[in-house]
């Protein structure tokens, strides 16, 4: 997709606990029991399992596994989101977001999950940026914002990190929310997961997490000032993400050999 980011890992490799959920068999319906990630949802009864005509996902961010892990029971998952967030005063309906990432049983019966890629594309913020003068309020030069992988995430319970980049032609090229700590998302399930296909697996959930804190945005230069003002940052509560998000995987003795 044009524009896109594709960050590499700052910790590639994240063992976690087993967390409290409904039923333990894998997403996969594999041999062995891991815990499965918080969008897990059943499997339909075969009779009711349909193969349906999806767009085909792209599995190229699948990442490296782990040493001495068995492939047929490590999925890479593919995940699209519509994300909608209100960080202060402002509210806006972002692009797309694609997360890849590999999970599964590690060879000490622990979770593991490797993290693969996001992409994402600048979304236009609207009302711009505030000027200083009354001309420059009249001309508010346009600002966009574009969501970027934080560094840390958890699939098995919904935990990530994300930085959004500003972009306006007065804005220095790093001019962040989150530059020097990332802005840490908890996401809730609104509700059950509901598979829409076994035959490509494809799986539709939504979640929310309306807890986290907005810091302010950094490494703006002169503006720093009046965009934080425009913006209702750094804000410390009354933030929302709601996501409403598919994901489809493949385990890793399905992908081709690289």
């Amino acid at each position: 997709m044009p524009n896109t980011t594709a960050d590499q890992p700052r910790f590639p490799l994240a063992r976690r606990a087993a967390v409290s959920c409904a039923g333990v068999v894998a997403l996969t319906g594999l041999a062995g029991a891991y815990t499965p990630s918080f969008a897990y949802a059943e499997p339909p009864a075969p009779a009711d399992r349909a193969a349906v005509a999806q767009p085909a996902a792209d599995f190229s961010d699948c990442p490296a596994l782990p040493a001495g892990v068995d492939p047929a029971r490590w999925k890479c998952e593919v995940h699209t989101a519509a994300p909608r967030l209100t960080v202060g005063k402002v509210t806006v309906a972002l692009a797309p977001i694609t997360m890849t990432h590999a999970e599964g049983p590690l060879p000490d019966g622990t979770n593991g999950q490797v993290w693969g890629a996001m992409h994402s594309a600048p979304t236009a913020v609207p009302g711009g940026v505030s000027g200083t003068t009354q001309g420059e309020r009249a001309r508010r030069p346009r600002l966009a914002i574009q969501p970027e992988y934080g560094g840390r995430s958890d699939f098995y319970t919904g935990q990530f990190s994300l930085r959004f980049r500003l972009m306006s032609p007065r804005l220095p090229q790093g001019c962040t929310i989150g530059a020097g700590a990332p802005v840490d998302f908890r996401m809730k399930r609104s509700g059950p997961s509901q598979w829409i296909s076994t035959n490509p697996p494809l799986i539709r959930f939504s979640a929310y997490d309306d807890t986290f804190a907005a810091p302010a945005a950094e490494d703006c230069g002169p503006m720093a000032g009046p965009l934080n003002r425009r913006l209702g940052l750094p804000a410390p509560s009354g933030n929302l993400m709601t996501y409403d998000a598919t994901y489809t995987f493949r385990t890793y003795d399905q992908l081709p050999a690289r």
